[in-house]
């Protein structure tokens, strides 16, 4: 199964047969079987047919519309989907439950972002580096015995923080500076590169959550609020540095991407333009289809995280089977 992804402005998708088809005027852009299709995400002003929509509701595809910069601004879903029958198992969860789930995800959280800085380490001594596994070491260990939701909280943003302090060490490339990380609007390149990975993964982890039939918005870790599916921003967590923050360090390294020509300066922030998506896009999925080895053989990397939401589905249905976070080595 695979995601379209329409990056390309003033595109339009078409239903031929079985097949989509991805245009601009006369050129087609990309063929893609309707069976093959696990979700279609739209970035910007893009059109899809109603043929398109009917033949995705009816072999339920989600249709997600995101702004050029990742902003996720809605789904179309079809009506038969539903969260009673789980919604009820979430519901019914112990505050003891969801606390031990959500320090399990803290952790692997913050071993992940270890694992990932000890691995440039070896690729370039530093003290800061040096300095922050330790730290990472020290939190994520608070962090699996934290008594109450605002202490965890507490650890997992001190490692963030101290996480993100060692991120420019990790940085060949003079041309992208990374002095902190900032959000709400990015305000450099890496930091733009950084959220819409981010967005695009999230958007990804609630396509399959909704695909598991589990209601995205009881969670453990997060809070729903104001139609945030806190359960996807909870299973993040744990694919931060491996799938996202490695990827970004290797578009950087590699200067794959540009720091002059890859991304725009608009609305007080920093964001990738429309050559810096497609670049990273591509990254994305080329990444994402690699095989690795696990314990069940060979997989690509999509697969870890269906194998994630099937485990959180299990926890939820018998809790006593604690959710177990996805470690790299």
């Amino acid at each position: 199964m695979q995601t379209l992804y329409i990056s390309e402005q003033n595109c339009y998708v078409c239903l031929q047969k079985e097949t989509l088809l991805v245009k601009q005027g006369d050129t087609v852009y990309v063929e893609v079987q309707l069976p093959l299709l696990e979700q279609i995400l739209i970035f910007g002003r893009s059109q899809v047919t109603t043929q398109v929509i009917r033949a995705c509701l009816w072999r339920d595809i989600p249709i997600a519309y995101l702004s050029r910069m990742g902003y996720c601004y809605g789904r179309i879903l079809p009506i038969s989907r539903g969260y009673r029958q789980l919604s009820r198992y979430q519901q019914q969860l112990s505050p003891v439950d969801r606390l031990i789930t959500a320090r399990a995800i803290v952790k692997g959280k913050l071993k992940n972002s270890r694992i990932l800085l000890r691995r440039q380490r070896k690729k370039r001594e530093s003290e800061v580096i040096e300095r922050v596994l330790e730290s990472l070491d020290y939190l994520a260990e608070q962090a699996a015995q934290a008594d109450t939701w605002e202490r965890l909280m507490g650890f997992e943003g001190a490692g963030a923080a101290q996480y993100f302090s060692a991120f420019s060490e990790c940085l060949a490339n003079p041309d992208f500076v990374f002095s902190g990380r900032s959000r709400r609007p990015p305000g450099n390149p890496v930091n733009a590169m950084l959220s819409f990975g981010y967005q695009v993964l999230w958007n990804h982890l609630l396509a399959l959550i909704e695909i598991q039939g589990i209601d995205p918005y009881y969670a453990c870790l997060h809070q729903a609020h104001d139609g945030h599916a806190a359960l996807a921003s909870d299973l993040i967590e744990e694919f931060r540095a491996p799938l996202v923050d490695s990827l970004v360090m290797w578009l950087i390294n590699r200067r794959i991407v540009s720091a002059e020509s890859d991304f725009e300066f608009k609305d007080g922030g920093c964001y990738l333009n429309d050559s810096g998506r497609k670049k990273f896009l591509r990254a994305f999925v080329q990444r994402m289809t690699e095989e690795i080895q696990t314990n069940d053989g060979k997989q690509p990397k999509w697969d870890l995280l269906t194998q994630q939401v099937r485990a959180f589905k299990q926890f939820v249905y018998n809790p006593s089977h604690h959710y177990q976070p996805y470690r790299i080595d």
